[in-house]
């Protein structure tokens, strides 16, 4: 309650910049929502600086990120421009039969960057062009008789950027 009280304190005067230092630190998930909605609802009013280490929450309410590593700036951007510019897309995607021969067939395309392949038929596939993917590959699984039991695309989360843009160190 005094994190939420805190941060209402701070908007009282309706300030033009708020500064928020992990506002959703020791905070239940009702209470995390309530102060990320409360965030989110000040775009176009007041600049938020957000300063945390859950990514997830920054996905969620951020315009723009700056990463910092050793106190210096490493990268500025949209979330949208760090996860497309510094991330493949995935497609995870389970098959009934054997996956090996459609793995096979999926890493001698040029738009597959890594293929990961289990004996259960889960084969987890990073793209530089998901549009080419997403037509190649059921026309592969027709051609190698496989069925079709899930296909899930998406994009790097941003926490899988930041582990690579800062070395995955502290």
């Amino acid at each position: 309650m005094r994190q939420r009280l805190g941060v209402a304190q701070a908007l009282i005067n309706a300030p033009k910049l708020l500064m928020l230092d992990e506002p959703t630190s020791a905070l239940d998930p009702i209470g995390r929502k309530e102060v990320l909605d409360m965030i989110a609802s000040l775009g176009g009013r007041t600049t938020v600086f957000f300063s945390t280490h859950i990514l997830s929450d920054v996905e969620r309410v951020c315009d723009h990120v700056a990463i910092l590593q050793g106190g210096r700036v490493v990268i500025q951007a949209t979330v949208g421009e760090l996860t497309s510019r510094h991330g493949d897309s995935r497609i995870l995607m389970e098959v009934t039969g054997p996956p090996g021969p459609l793995a096979d067939e999926i890493r001698s395309q040029p738009w597959a960057t890594e293929v990961g392949c289990e004996e259960s038929g889960t084969l987890s596939v990073k793209v530089d062009d998901l549009a080419a993917a997403r037509v190649a590959i059921p026309a592969a699984m027709a051609r190698l008789g496989l069925g079709l039991v899930r296909f899930e695309t998406g994009e790097r989360s941003l926490e899988e950027v930041f582990v690579d843009l800062a070395g995955g160190e502290e």
